[in-house]
C-alpha cells in the first residue's frame, strides 16, 4: 500500500472516530473549544505516530525473535502510557493554559483505544517500520480532522437555539451522528480512483 493510500485511507476512509468509533471519550469531552480541540488533536497525533513505530520496533525487534507475542498488548499499553506522559510534560510546560483545559482528557489519551487500535492494526496488516509511522500519523491527522470540525460545529450551537433535552452532549452524539453519515461517502471505491 502506498504511503499517499495509507494518508488517505486513516484520514478519511477508516477514520477512527468517524468510521471506527475509536476514542469517543476525548472527542465528546474536548471538542466543546476549539483551541483545546486543537491541541488534544496534536498531542493524539504525536502520540499515534510515535506509538505506532515504537510498537513496531518492539513488535518485530523484541515479541516475534524471542516468541512472546503474547505479550503485544500489555507491551503496547506500556509504551503509549510512556509517551502520554512525555507528552503530558512537554504540554504543562510549554501552555499551563492548554494543559489545565485538556484537564484529565491529556492523562486519558493513554487509554484511548485509538492510539492502541492503530498500533495493533498496523502490525497486523504487516506494514514496514516507515508505514506504521505514516498510519499512525494519518490516523492522528483523522482524529484531528474530527474533533476540530466537531469544535467548531459545537462552538456555533452553543449560539443556537436548541430544545433543552438536546442540550449538551446529546446535540454532541447527533452531530457525531451526521458528521459520521457524511464521512460515509468516503469509502475504498473513492480511493481506488484517486489512487488507482
Amino acid at each position: 500500500m502506498t504511503f499517499i493510500a495509507i494518508i488517505i485511507t486513516y484520514i478519511f476512509i477508516n477514520n477512527f472516530i468517524l468510521n471506527q468509533f475509536l476514542g469517543m471519550c476525548p472527542f465528546i469531552g474536548v471538542s466543546k473549544d476549539y483551541e483545546s480541540a486543537i491541541g488534544m488533536g496534536f498531542a493524539v497525533t504525536f502520540v499515534t505516530s510515535v506509538a505506532s513505530l515504537a510498537t513496531w520496533c518492539i513488535q518485530h525487534l523484541l515479541l516475534v525473535p524471542f516468541g512472546l507475542t503474547y505479550l503485544q498488548t500489555i507491551t503496547f499499553i506500556l509504551v503509549i502510557a510512556a509517551l502520554v506522559q512525555f507528552v503530558e510534560m512537554v504540554v504543562r510546560k510549554v501552555s499551563p493554559s492548554l494543559y489545565k483545559s485538556l484537564g484529565i482528557f491529556l492523562p486519558l489519551i493513554t487509554t484511548n483505544c485509538a492510539v492502541l487500535g492503530i498500533a495493533i492494526i498496523a502490525v497486523g496488516k504487516n506494514y514496514n517500520a516507515i508505514e506504521s509511522f505514516v498510519a499512525g500519523m494519518a490516523a492522528g491527522l483523522g482524529f484531528l480532522l474530527a474533533i476540530v470540525l466537531m469544535s467548531c460545529i459545537r462552538e456555533k450551537l452553543a449560539d443556537t437555539d436548541i430544545p433543552k433535552p438536546f442540550k449538551g452532549v446529546p446535540i454532541a452524539f447527533i452531530t457525531a451522528s451526521l458528521m459520521a453519515l457524511a464521512f460515509m461517502a468516503f469509502d475504498a471505491a473513492l480511493l481506488n480512483n484517486l489512487i488507482g
